[in-house]
C-alpha cells in the first residue's frame, strides 16, 4: 500500500475531522497550517490567511505572542506539570484562582479546573446535583438551556447543546429541557414587539418551571450570547426578566461566558455587557488566549458556600481531572489576563467594535441576500437570505453558508459557516487596516457566492 504523499492526502488518510462540511473536504482538500504571525496564519504551501474566526473563538491575541510563549516555556523549565489532588497544588495554580475571583463580578468565591468548557459545563451540573442532594432535594436534577445554546461535548454538556445533531448520540439524556432560543429576528411572531417576546419567553420560563415541578430543577444555563448558535444576542431585557423568576423558585442561574469570557463582547464578562449576576460563570478558550486547554467553573458566594457544605460532610469532593490546574496552563492563563486587560487588547475591542459593526452593517445593507447583522464587541454574524423582506432561507441543499466560507478561504480569509450565517470573531489585536481587509474579501466572496445561488 502506498502511503499518500501530500500533506492534504495525508491529513485525509489518518485524521477524522470534527464538526467538518465532509463534501468540501473532499472536493477542495484540508487547509494544513505551520504557523501563524499576528491574526494571519500560513499554510504548507506558504498561502497566508487572515483568521477572522480567532482559531475557534480563542486566539485572541494573535497566533505569535512571545510574551504568552515565553510564560509557557518558563513554567515548563520551573515546573512542567502537576494535578490538583489531595490539597497539592502548583503556586500558580493558586494565584490564578485568586486572580479570577478577583476579576470576577463576584466579592468573593472559589475556582474548579477542568481541561475544557465542555468539562466545566459538566462539572459544574455534578456540583448542582450534589449539592441539592447533599441539601436533602436528590430530585433536583433538571436542567433548563435554550435551543440553539452550544454547551460543549461531554455527553452532560451535549445533553445540554439545543442543537439537532446531538441526535445522531441518542441525546439528549432525560431531564434536560431546552426553552425558546431568545432571537427575535427569526422567532419573534407577526406582530410582536420584541418586548413582547421577551415578556413570552419569560413566561414560557415559569411555565416550565411550574409544570416540571420547581423541586426537581437543578439549575439554568445560559451563554451571554449564543455563539456556536450563530452569534445570538439575547432579545432586549431577556436575563432582566428571567433572573427574577429563576430567584423566585431558587434555581441557580449559570452563565456560560466560554466564548463571551475575557473580552469578547467589549467587556471582560458577557453578564456585564447585559447587566446581570449569575451564580457561576464558566470560562475557557480566551482564559489561555489559546495557548492551552483549560477550563474553569467560577462559583459565587451562594454557591460556593452550598458546595463547600456539601465536601465537608463526606470530607471530600469526589471529581476531577489530571490535568486539572496544571501550572503552565495557569500560568499562561494567568498571562493571557494581563495581556488582555493590561496590554490594550480590552480597549482595542472596544474602541474598533463600533467600526466593525458599521462595516459590516454597510455590506448588509448593500446586498439583496443579507437579512440580519447581529452581535456585539467582536463577535457577529450575518445571516444569508434568499429574500429578504419575508426573511425566507436559502434551500438548505444549496449550502450557502459553507460556499461563501470556501470562497472567503480562497481570497484569504477563514470566517464559520453556521447554519445560514457566516460568523465573524476576530482577534483582539485586530487593526483598522486588517479590518479592511475582512470588509473587502467577505463582500467579494458574498457577490461571487450570490450571483451563483440567487
Amino acid at each position: 500500500m502506498n502511503k499518500p504523499q501530500s500533506w492534504e492526502a495525508r491529513a485525509d488518510a489518518y485524521s477524522l475531522y470534527g464538526f467538518t462540511d465532509l463534501p468540501s473536504v473532499a472536493s477542495r482538500g484540508a487547509v494544513v497550517l505551520t504557523h501563524g504571525e499576528g491574526p494571519y496564519v500560513v499554510d504548507v504551501n506558504g498561502r497566508r490567511y487572515l483568521d477572522a474566526n480567532s482559531g475557534l473563538w480563542n486566539m485572541v491575541a494573535g497566533f505569535d505572542h512571545k510574551g504568552l510563549a515565553e510564560a509557557a516555556k518558563a513554567q515548563y523549565d520551573r515546573f512542567p506539570g502537576y494535578h490538583a489532588f489531595f490539597g497539592r497544588l502548583s503556586d500558580q495554580t493558586v494565584m490564578l484562582s485568586e486572580k479570577l475571583v478577583e476579576v470576577s463580578p463576584f466579592e468573593r468565591g472559589k475556582v474548579f479546573y477542568t481541561n475544557s468548557g465542555s468539562e466545566a459545563n459538566d462539572t459544574m451540573v455534578k456540583m448542582l446535583w450534589f449539592l441539592h442532594a447533599s441539601e436533602g432535594k436528590p430530585e433536583r436534577r433538571k436542567i433548563l438551556t435554550r435551543w440553539n445554546a452550544y454547551h460543549g461535548v461531554t455527553v452532560i454538556s451535549a445533553s445540554m447543546t439545543g442543537k439537532p445533531y446531538n441526535e445522531v448520540f441518542g441525546l439528549p439524556l432525560p431531564g434536560f429541557i431546552h426553552l425558546t432560543c431568545p432571537h427575535y429576528w427569526r422567532y419573534g411572531t407577526e406582530g410582536e414587539t420584541e418586548e413582547q417576546f421577551t415578556a413570552r419567553l419569560a413566561r414560557e420560563l415559569e411555565d416550565t418551571i411550574l409544570r416540571e415541578g420547581p423541586d426537581t430543577i437543578a439549575g439554568f444555563f445560559a451563554e451571554p450570547v449564543q455563539g456556536a448558535g450563530g452569534v445570538i444576542p439575547p432579545s432586549q431585557g431577556y436575563f432582566q426578566a428571567v433572573l427574577p423568576i429563576l430567584r423566585k423558585y431558587g434555581i441557580p442561574m449559570i452563565a456560560d461566558e466560554v466564548i463571551t469570557g475575557f473580552g469578547r463582547t467589549g467587556n471582560t464578562w458577557g453578564c456585564l455587557t447585559y447587566d446581570f449576576m449569575p451564580d457561576a460563570i464558566i470560562s475557557s478558550k480566551n482564559l489561555t488566549a489559546g495557548l492551552f486547554p483549560m477550563g474553569a467553573v467560577i462559583l459565587g458566594p451562594d454557591l460556593t458556600d452550598r458546595l463547600q457544605a456539601a465536601i465537608d460532610r463526606i470530607e471530600e469532593f469526589p471529581h476531577g481531572f489530571t490535568a486539572s490546574g496544571h501550572p503552565v496552563g495557569c500560568a499562561i492563563a494567568l498571562k493571557a489576563i494581563d495581556v488582555v486587560m493590561n496590554e490594550g487588547l480590552a480597549e482595542n475591542v472596544k474602541r474598533l467594535a463600533p467600526r466593525l459593526e458599521a462595516g459590516l452593517r454597510a455590506i448588509m445593507d448593500r446586498s439583496d441576500h443579507i437579512g440580519e447583522l447581529r452581535g456585539v464587541g467582536f463577535m457577529w454574524a450575518l445571516e444569508a437570505v434568499r429574500d429578504k423582506a419575508t426573511k425566507t432561507p436559502f434551500d438548505s441543499s444549496l449550502s450557502v453558508s459553507e460556499r461563501i466560507a470556501n470562497a472567503c478561504t480562497d481570497l484569504g480569509l477563514i470566517c464559520r459557516p453556521l447554519g445560514q450565517s457566516i460568523v465573524l470573531c476576530p482577534p483582539f489585536i485586530l487593526t483598522e487596516a486588517q479590518m479592511d481587509e475582512i470588509f473587502d474579501k467577505l463582500e467579494r466572496a458574498l457577490k461571487k457566492v450570490f450571483a451563483e445561488v440567487a
